[in-house]
């Protein structure tokens, strides 16, 4: 479905227990272009909240891409200019005609560095490319990588094939194919460390692997994709 964007402010209030959000447009809002894109709505539209860190791009975000660049250079064979402008290029596409840059008093957040970032780890997923330096310098603390090596089946320690692993207790003897799992967290943890997890515990394993962000919660969907059965029948997305 095609999207637009609108600065806008959100606030998040709390009523009867459930959250909602109240928004504050920056600028008006071409409703006539929401409702060519949205069958003629203009109420009850999808709509995507994205929060964002305006801090300026890291010396760690900077080290992070071009390490990853260095890695798919040596993979593809191709120049460091050739693949820059390819992930420079598909920012562009992505994000509407937005530019980027990770020079110092670029204009760029930190959010932004963290997207095109993303397009890179997404790209060796996809494409199986080896990691130089293993998984050291990967982002496990961060949901999107996290995601992408349970659906990839990547241990997110080692990257090597993985287990579906609950972070949340199920219950021993539980069938799990009866299990709404779009309501526990998960990781994907190779056999070693799975056993290692169980071993030490959780608090000693994110300790040892310097992990906050402990496991995420996977769609439906997604769930679906990895072969994982369940029941879903409650399940929302």
């Amino acid at each position: 479905m095609p999207s637009m964007k609108i600065p806008a402010r959100v606030y998040v209030q709390e009523k009867g227990g459930k959250r909602f959000g109240i928004s504050e447009y920056l600028e008006e809002v071409n409703w006539e272009h929401v409702a060519n894109i949205n069958d003629g709505k203009v109420q009850g539209v999808p709509a995507m909240v994205t929060f964002v860190d305006k801090r300026e791009i890291s010396e760690l975000q900077r080290h992070f891409y071009y390490a990853l660049l260095g890695d798919i250079i040596n993979w593809s064979g191709e120049s460091k200019e050739i693949i820059d402008e390819y992930f420079h290029n598909l920012y562009w596409i992505k994000n509407d005609g937005e530019e980027i840059s990770l020079k110092d008093g670029s204009s760029n957040s930190m959010s932004d560095a963290k997207r095109l970032i993303d397009y890179v780890i997404d790209f060796i997923f996809d494409n199986q490319v080896p990691v130089k330096k293993g998984y050291e310098l990967l982002p496990r603390n961060e949901e999107h990588f996290q995601y992408e090596c349970l659906m990839h089946k990547r241990c997110l320690i080692c990257g090597q094939h993985a287990d579906f692993h609950h972070v949340d207790t199920v219950g021993m003897g539980r069938d799990r194919t009866k299990i709404d799992h779009t309501k526990h967290r998960v990781m994907a943890l190779c056999r070693v460390h799975h056993i290692e997890f169980h071993k030490i515990g959780l608090t000693e394993f994110c300790k040892k692997y310097h992990l906050t962000i402990i496991g995420i919660r996977l769609s439906k969907d997604d769930l679906k994709k990895l072969g994982v059965k369940g029941n879903y029948e409650q399940a929302t997305t």
